[in-house]
């Protein structure tokens, strides 16, 4: 059994020391909702691992959520399913319970990410989902030249892919998740051709690695930001983003089969 010390995955494990607001729930993208449920396939049974708000649950599936945090918990709509408090390095369920596991935006949080992989394949007969960003790819985005410390934390708190795909075992298919122009999630790449956006401190509340930063820190962003944008700087760099219909950062979708 493991020993739990903290309350929380998503939104409270790996929070920096910094003050800050927490994180908002997301606001799932049906486009990346759908590559989600077109990888779970025709599962009847779902288990969600650090499920948080519950925000890309598929309603067409019988799910079973887990999430350790309190605050998260609480802020699950009534219409999903009651999350079991639970860490994924310990799940409380019978092997091969489950017709397919997923967990999303959630595997840099954990406190043995490993462990909690092979958790997941244990009770899953099918496929195990796992949303995340590729740290090899963090740093490509713009955002780096703005706000480098915040990249920075994204890349050590991500685990490398051939980490998770090794505590996968199986077959594992790695696939960049195209993000659309639009795209109404709150993860950073979100906003690649509309970074007017991530000048409001809103807009960058659901992404945990800003609490990393200090007050100080975000106001030197937020300033450097503006006077690129002001003086067409960002646009000679960048403007080609803000035609792009899609952007393939460092989203990746792995699926994994036994």
């Amino acid at each position: 059994m493991v020993m739990r010390t903290h309350d929380g995955t998503s939104g409270d494990l790996g929070r920096g020391t910094a003050a800050g607001p927490a994180p908002m729930a997301r606001r799932p993208d049906p486009r990346i909702a759908r590559l989600i449920a077109r990888a779970l396939g025709d599962a009847r049974s779902v288990l969600n691992v650090g499920a948080g708000t519950g925000s890309y649950e598929i309603a067409a599936h019988t799910i079973t959520a887990v999430e350790p945090s309190l605050a998260l918990r609480a802020q699950r709509p009534a219409a999903l399913a009651t999350a079991i408090d639970a860490v994924a390095e310990d799940l409380p369920f019978a092997d091969g319970q489950f017709d397919a596991s997923m967990t999303l935006f959630s595997v840099h949080q954990w406190s043995d990410v490993e462990a909690g992989l092979r958790e997941m394949r244990r009770v899953t007969r099918g496929p195990v989902v796992v949303l995340t960003h590729d740290p090899a790819r963090v740093r490509d985005f713009w955002l780096y030249e703005y706000a480098p410390d915040v990249l920075d934390v994204e890349v050590r708190r991500h685990p490398p892919l051939r980490t998770l795909t090794a505590a996968l075992g199986g077959t594992t298919t790695v696939r960049p998740v195209p993000i659309p122009l639009d795209c109404t999630d709150d993860f950073n790449e979100a906003y690649y051709g509309r970074p007017e956006l991530l000048l409001d401190p809103a807009a960058r509340q659901a992404c945990s690695a800003w609490s990393y930063l200090d007050d100080r820190a975000r106001q030197d962003f937020d300033t450097s930001l503006r006077h690129a944008l002001g003086s067409g700087a960002w646009d000679a760099a960048f403007g080609h983003l803000r035609n792009r219909p899609a952007y393939e950062g460092s989203l990746v979708l792995l699926r994994s089969t036994p």
